[in-house]
């Protein structure tokens, strides 16, 4: 690079190739999402705080699970862009570890449930939580400065709604051959990894409810599983399409729709289906309503 070329230090964000019209109503559109996933998780914290019976390993999960999507949709705000790749690549690597956390727990409440107070004590619970956070937030580290390192001189236009990293490095004007294979060894083990993992626990959490004799019991122990299962679908099928297909220009505008989804709809998707399928979910929330009107 030559001596008399300059740096840029700032970002242009081309976001969505639509008319005003639409932009419009998209925004007031996402500000209600945006809003009602901040009140729908913020539910799940609160019912999982106030609510004695919910004070379990798996709520304990569901919490952390909720904290990470308030933060993730947070993190696409204007105001957080200058740090918004780190934030949001912290986010994701720490949705993933909770998420096959999440598993670990049903798999040893249907497979193991004489022995379950015993393995899922409170320290071990505490241990998985803070490594996964550690993880993410490991990975992001490494990343930023892997990150820092390279220059960019022009041009200044990401082609995306935010700072994605992919997008980003494409304006890089040296070899970034390093971030990519840091990005391809992180897909592997963030998104590759950790579903290799949940469907070994599904697989053995299966064959131990087609064990169970009673009806009532089999449909009882899917049901404890079903809604983890759905946010499990949508976040790594939507994740891996975006992170771990070929990139090509022709489906750019098509990533750039399936982030969307996956920054703003799945925080919002996650307690929906969190409370919708889980009776104990809804139990709290109408115990919540009846002291609240008591009072």
């Amino acid at each position: 690079m030559g001596g008399n070329q300059s740096w840029i230090t700032e970002l242009i964000l081309l976001g969505l190739h639509i008319g005003l019209e639409m932009e419009v109503l998209l925004f007031w559109i996402f500000s209600l999402l945006y809003v009602f996933s901040l009140m729908a998780n913020g539910m799940i914290l609160g019912l999982t705080y106030l609510d004695p019976r919910l004070h379990t390993p798996m709520y304990f999960f569901l919490s952390h699970l909720a904290i990470i999507d308030i933060s993730c949709a947070s993190s696409i705000l204007p105001s957080m862009l200058e740090n918004l790749m780190n934030l949001s690549f912290t986010f994701a690597i720490t949705e993933c570890m909770i998420l096959v956390v999440m598993s670990y727990d049903r798999f040893v409440a249907i497979c193991h449930p004489l022995q379950y107070t015993v393995i899922m004590n409170w320290r071990v619970c505490t241990v998985l939580a803070v490594t996964s956070w550690a993880c993410g937030l490991s990975m992001a580290i490494v990343n930023l400065i892997l990150f820092l390192r390279l220059p960019f001189c022009g041009p200044q236009e990401v082609n995306h709604f935010y700072c994605e990293i992919l997008s980003v490095l494409k304006l890089a004007c040296a070899d970034t051959r390093t971030n990519e294979i840091f990005l391809f060894i992180g897909g592997v083990f963030v998104l590759v990894g950790p579903l290799s993992l949940i469907i070994v626990s599904y697989m053995c959490i299966l064959w131990a409810i087609l064990k169970i004799q009673s009806k009532e019991g089999r449909k009882k122990a899917f049901s404890t599983c079903s809604s983890h299962l759905c946010v499990v679908g949508l976040y790594f099928g939507i994740a891996m399409v975006i992170y771990m297909v070929p990139d090509n220009s022709q489906r750019q505008e098509q990533q750039k729709v399936l982030t969307l989804f996956y920054s703003v709809f799945n925080p919002m998707l996650n307690p929906l289906i969190y409370s919708l399928r889980n009776d104990q979910v809804k139990g709290a929330f109408y115990r919540a309503l009846q002291k609240k009107r008591t009072m």
